[in-house]
């Protein structure tokens, strides 16, 4: 697999200098951290959902996940204050990149019917998100033990100011982005 901070160093960063006309490397923008999140409403229904969950986000990542909880009650979706609803890992510094390259080079791809991820994804300030409907796509998941097909998010926070260079960088990146 390639080595994405050396990457990023000896061929993201010349390019970006001279497409945007940065004149210092410190002003190229780079990743920050990757948060991934997993709701999982059926936890109300069922408690080991939770654990199924959280084992499927420490497979994919190799960093424990913590469990996100209900802020307040509500009555429709028989949730109440306090349950688990989810659970979420940050990744940074070498797991960030390791999971970026397998994201891209590995998970991506085996998405059936893959065409490329959508560039309207920005948020207005450089950062990156996208919806994952199951988590089967990840190499390390044995599909014998899954329960249950999960989806997930995934939030890549960068320091681009504008949707423009954060697409740049991404690109830069080899993250396949659909053709417009």
């Amino acid at each position: 697999m390639i080595n994405i901070r050396e990457h990023y160093a000896q061929e993201v960063v010349p390019t970006l200098k001279k497409q945007f006309g940065y004149t210092n490397d410190l002003q190229v923008p780079r990743i920050v951290k990757i948060v991934i999140n997993m709701g999982i409403g059926e936890a109300t229904a069922n408690a080991k959902a939770i654990d199924s969950g959280v084992k499927d986000l420490v497979t994919v990542t190799g960093q424990k996940p913590i469990i996100n909880r209900a802020r307040k009650s509500i009555a429709t979706f028989k949730v109440r204050k306090g349950m688990p609803v989810g659970a979420s890992v940050t990744l940074r510094g070498s797991r960030m990149y390791d999971f970026l390259a397998k994201f891209i080079h590995i998970a991506l791809p085996r998405i059936r019917d893959f065409r490329g991820v959508s560039g309207k994804s920005f948020d207005g300030r450089g950062n990156y998100s996208v919806g994952i409907k199951e988590q089967l796509i990840f190499p390390e998941i044995n599909y014998e033990q899954v329960d249950a097909v999960r989806g997930m998010d995934i939030a890549i926070v960068t320091t681009a100011r504008t949707d423009q260079e954060g697409h740049a960088l991404l690109t830069a990146f080899g993250f396949p982005f659909k053709k417009q």
